[in-house]
């Protein structure tokens, strides 16, 4: 019978995955080479192509892998019970907090999937454009008027042109990170500037320590389980 692959052969894989797209983001995809993503994971470079057979395998892990929680979190707020507007605050809200986690994986999506082979890169598109389609009927929702609602899509297209764009003016460890931007892009897309409303910082930082601690009793749990 074979044998499954371990939690540290999957664990490997992650790293190798942060560290490729934390080269491709800083020197671009063709001047980095499996050399440099080798050394950067402190393997030699036959234990990486143990993992990944070519730089291409890499880029199009990273660019899948990051597509599809974006398109996974689409499909479980669309399966969700909020109004319509609660929705799309959740959308943006999800979206902004993922791109926190992933922006070196986010800018790769963004510059070097046009470095893929066709059949590869449409597959990566087709599920860009479900996370498109998926945010233009939550923005067509909120708006009954329109039974065609030919604008669901441009509307779309410039909400994610002020969110995908933010790792190039946002400052890494700046007061104004994506929790608390989050709620402005919503409000500024809902309601117009006169909506926007100042972060209330307290309250944020309130917040990241609960979830931090939540966090860290689901990992004991997890460990505890597995001893």
């Amino acid at each position: 019978m074979p044998r499954g692959r371990s939690a540290t052969y999957d664990d490997q894989r992650e790293l190798i995955l942060a560290q490729a797209a934390q080269l491709f983001a800083r020197s671009g995809y063709p001047a980095t080479s499996m050399n440099q993503v080798a050394e950067a994971c402190g393997l030699s470079k036959a234990t990486l192509y143990h993992y990944y057979k070519d730089k291409s395998s890499l880029l199009i892990s990273i660019a899948e892998t990051h597509v599809s929680k974006l398109a996974a979190l689409v499909a479980e707020e669309e399966a969700s019970t909020h109004t319509d507007e609660q929705r799309l605050r959740r959308f943006i809200y999800r979206i902004v907090e993922e791109y926190a986690g992933a922006q070196d994986a986010h800018r790769v999506l963004t510059d070097d999937v046009r470095f893929l082979e066709e059949a590869d890169r449409e597959r990566v598109l087709d599920k860009e454009r479900e996370v498109v389609a998926g945010f233009a009927r939550a923005v067509s929702a909120i708006r009954p008027g329109a039974p065609s609602d030919e604008l669901a899509k441009p509307l779309t297209m410039l909400l994610f042109g002020m969110i995908n764009w933010m790792f190039t003016w946002m400052k890494p460890n700046g007061r104004l990170d994506h929790t608390a931007i989050a709620p402005i892009v919503a409000d500024l897309f809902l309601g117009g500037i006169g909506a926007v409303k100042s972060p209330d910082y307290a309250a944020i930082e309130a917040a990241k320590a609960a979830m931090a601690t939540a966090a860290t009793a689901a990992a004991a749990a997890a460990q505890a389980v597995t001893e």
